[in-house]
C-alpha cells in the first residue's frame, strides 16, 4: 500500500472528495478549492446511485471485518462505483476517498473497517488519492469518527458565523459538530465538540425497505401519519450510550434492536416511533454542548424529512434549518469534507483532535497513494 505524507506549499488546489455513507444509497462526489485550512471556492458535484444489486451486496457485508464473507464482493462494488463516479472531473489535483464503512468498533476491538483500496483508485484515476482516514485515530485511542468537524469549522468561517453554531448531519447515523468560530484553528482547545448523536435515517430506511420495499420515508409522510410509542422512545433514551460524555461514535448497526422494538406496531406508528427516537437522540446530544448553539445547520438526507426536522426543533428548542439557507450544499458536505481532508493529509496537517474523536492528541490521519508508483506519494508536492 502507498504511504507517507508530503508537505506541500500552502496554496489552494482543487480537491475531489467522495463519500459512500451508511445509508447505502450511492456515491457523492464534489470538488473544493482549498489549501486545507480555508475554503476558496466550491466546484462541481455529482451523485451516482447504487443499483439495487450493488446496495444489496453492500448491505450483506455490513458488520463484517477484513477477510470475512462478502467483504471482497463489497470491495469490488466500491471500487467500480467510485472509479465511475470520480471520472471526468476536470482540474482535480488530488482525491479524498473515504471508502465504505462496514464495521466500526473502536472501544471493543479497537478497530474500524472501511473497505476500499486507495492504491487501486490512484492507478485508475491517474491522481494521488488520500484514503484510510480513520485507522490512525483509532490506533491512537480515538473513536475514529466523526471526521467532518474540521471541515465544519472551515464552513463556519466561510458563512461568517460569529457565534457558536452546530452542523447536524442526518445520515444513517446522526452526528453533530458544535463550532465556536471565534477560534483560529479547529484543533484549538474549545473550538470544536463533535460526536455521533445516535441512529438517524438507518432504522427508518431499514423499516421502509423491510415493510414496503422503498428506500426511505419520503418527506417523513408515513411517520407524520402515525403516532409514536413514547414508551419505546423513553426506553431507547435510557441506553448507556446517551449517558456517555462525548466525543463518542457509533456503528450503523449499533441500535439494530430498534427493529424488534417496533415490530408489533403498524407501519405508520413504527415510522413515527423511529423518527421520534432519532430526534430525541439529537436533543439529548445537544445537552452535552458547551453552550446551546444559535442554530442547527442540517445536512445529509434527513434534512429533507420534514417530520424529522420538526421533531428535532420541537425537542431541542433550537431553530433547525437546512444548510442551503446559508448557501451550502447539504447533499455534498461529506464528500466536500473528504476533499478538504485530502489536502490536509497531503500537507501533513491534523485531521482529528481530542474534542472531535477523543484521541489523546492531534492526529494527522490518512494514507497517500500516487498513481503508477505508490512509493512516490511523498514527491507529489
Amino acid at each position: 500500500m502507498g504511504g507517507g505524507k508530503a508537505m506541500m506549499e500552502a496554496r489552494a488546489i482543487w480537491a475531489l472528495g467522495a463519500m459512500s455513507g451508511t445509508s447505502l444509497d450511492g456515491v457523492d462526489a464534489a470538488m473544493v478549492l482549498t489549501d486545507g485550512e480555508t475554503i476558496s471556492a466550491f466546484g462541481p458535484a455529482r451523485y451516482s446511485a447504487y443499483s439495487e444489486n450493488e446496495s444489496g451486496v453492500l448491505r450483506a457485508a455490513l458488520g463484517r471485518w477484513p477477510g470475512e464473507p462478502g467483504v471482497a464482493e463489497a470491495a469490488e462494488v466500491i471500487h467500480a462505483a467510485h472509479i465511475a463516479a470520480l471520472a471526468g472531473f476536470d482540474g482535480a489535483q488530488i482525491v479524498g476517498f473515504h471508502g465504505q464503512t462496514l464495521a466500526h468498533d473502536p472501544r471493543g476491538r479497537g478497530q474500524t473497517h472501511q473497505v476500499g483500496d486507495g492504491d487501486r483508485l490512484a492507478q485508475a484515476l491517474g491522481l494521488p488519492v488520500a484514503w484510510d482516514f480513520r485507522t490512525a485515530d483509532v490506533t491512537l485511542g480515538g473513536e475514529g469518527a466523526p471526521l467532518a468537524p474540521f471541515y465544519h469549522f472551515a464552513l463556519a468561517k466561510w458563512i461568517e458565523a460569529t457565534t457558536p453554531v452546530a452542523f447536524l448531519n442526518l445520515g444513517g447515523v446522526g452526528n453533530i459538530t458544535w463550532v465556536d468560530p471565534a477560534f483560529d484553528k479547529p484543533e484549538d482547545e474549545g473550538a470544536l465538540l463533535a460526536f455521533d448523536t445516535g441512529p438517524a435515517n438507518a432504522p427508518i430506511n431499514d423499516l421502509m425497505w423491510a415493510r414496503r420495499r422503498v428506500a426511505f420515508d419520503a418527506d417523513g409522510a408515513l411517520a407524520a401519519s402515525g403516532t409514536a410509542d413514547h414508551g419505546i422512545v423513553d426506553a431507547f433514551l435510557d441506553r448507556p450510550y446517551f449517558y456517555r460524555v462525548p466525543p463518542k461514535s457509533l456503528d450503523r448497526d449499533a441500535f439494530t434492536t430498534l427493529a424488534s422494538a417496533v415490530a408489533d406496531l403498524a407501519d405508520a406508528d413504527a415510522a413515527a416511533t423511529l423518527t421520534a427516537c432519532a430526534a430525541a437522540a439529537v436533543a439529548r446530544g445537544l445537552e452535552h454542548c458547551p453552550t446551546p448553539p444559535d442554530r442547527l445547520l442540517l445536512c445529509g438526507g434527513g434534512r429533507k424529512n420534514a417530520k424529522l426536522v420538526s421533531e428535532i426543533a420541537a425537542r431541542s428548542g433550537i431553530p433547525a434549518i437546512s444548510v442551503e439557507e446559508v448557501g451550502l450544499d447539504g447533499d455534498m458536505l461529506e464528500a466536500q469534507a473528504f476533499a478538504y481532508l485530502a489536502v490536509r493529509v497531503a500537507r501533513g496537517l491534523a485531521t482529528s483532535c481530542p474534542s472531535t474523536t477523543g484521541v489523546a492528541a492531534n492526529v494527522g490521519g490518512g494514507r497517500l497513494s500516487a498513481p503508477n508508483d505508490p512509493d512516490a506519494a511523498s514527491s507529489l508536492f
